[in-house]
């Protein structure tokens, strides 16, 4: 559930690139760093959290976190930002790969089924954070940019179906984004409520929106 966050000036987070250190080598330190972080954000979420109580549950101090990210925001952006990164590139993978239509669905429904069960809580993280943008300025531009990587990610499935299948995409990108998101969100709620029929629902449901 999203918090209402309490009055305070808009900032953009940026990332902190530590004196006597190389962007490079800063950047890299970030992304470790949030890779760490980001077990516990995914399991007690953003309102929870402060980067105190992170450290507490990972190798890296509280000092290390601080002197890398000025503040949780720009260490919760930096994680999401990762995980969808590597997601999108998952899918991408599947896409390059099919040969046919029937290749690219069965691999499309089981990348689907499998980031539900396996990384659940990761995605919930994703729409927490993007939650608390409604509320937060700080997080809009962010989400913004990652939203549209995955809006882009869908199109680039939706368009290689419609190619395999010889059809046109009836539907502009952002509603297939919007469409794929609103059932994956869906049964996300679902399945972490233990409904063990959500995926199968879901998947039934995406098969009749794919072009074909």
């Amino acid at each position: 559930m999203a918090v209402a966050a309490t009055s305070k000036p808009a900032r953009q987070s940026r990332p902190r690139v530590p004196k006597g250190a190389t962007a490079d080598r800063a950047a890299d330190r970030r992304a470790e760093l949030a890779d760490a972080a980001l077990q516990t954000l995914s399991e007690l979420g953003y309102a929870r959290t402060s980067l105190r109580e992170i450290a507490q549950n990972s190798v890296f101090s509280h000092g290390v976190l601080h002197y890398y990210f000025t503040d949780k925001v720009d260490l919760i952006t930096c994680c999401v930002r990762q995980y969808k990164a590597r997601c999108v590139t998952r899918y991408d993978q599947i896409t390059a790969d099919a040969a046919t239509r029937d290749d690219l669905e069965r691999d499309f429904l089981a990348g689907l089924a499998q980031t539900v069960r396996e990384d659940g809580l990761m995605h919930r993280l994703w729409y927490d954070l993007r939650a608390q943008a409604l509320f937060e300025p700080c997080f809009r531009d962010d989400v913004a940019d990652i939203d549209q990587s995955l809006e882009n990610m869908i199109w680039r499935i939706v368009s290689r179906f419609a190619e395999l299948a010889g059809k046109p995409v009836d539907l502009p990108p952002a509603v297939m984004y919007a469409t794929f998101d609103g059932l994956f969100q869906r049964c996300l709620l679902k399945h972490l409520s233990g409904d063990t029929g959500a995926i199968d629902e879901m998947l039934a449901q995406v098969r009749l929106v794919l072009p074909r």
